[in-house]
């Protein structure tokens, strides 16, 4: 008979690893929350520490929640979410150097 899927694998953390990554989460999200609601960095400053501190909580998250490493279990989903990232990276950036091409077309006009 198949052996039944069990719900302990390899592949899920332990306790102490959720707990570390649900920590570093809210860490993140507070600082997150506090660099915009206290205005102490100029709107330039507070937009780029916010875009550091959302690729830093994406990383907590692949890592701590989604078990994501460079182990040779993983590989295929890395390779998938590398894929997967990089199509949305060049569907995003041909979609604003359009927009931004015919603005400039259209504004010469």
């Amino acid at each position: 008979m198949a052996q039944a899927h069990t719900a302990h694998d390899g592949s899920h953390g332990s306790y102490s690893a959720y707990l570390i990554g649900f920590v570093l989460a809210v860490i993140l999200t507070v600082a997150s929350f506090a660099a915009v609601m206290t205005h102490a960095l100029s709107p330039g400053m507070a937009l780029a520490a916010l875009t550091v501190l959302a690729v830093v909580q994406i990383v907590v998250h692949l890592v701590f929640f989604l078990h994501m490493n460079t182990s040779s279990e993983q590989s295929w989903n890395l390779m998938c979410f590398i894929f997967a990232a990089a199509s949305v990276i060049v569907i995003i950036g041909g979609t604003i150097f359009i927009m931004h091409d015919t603005a400039i077309n259209m504004m010469s006009r």
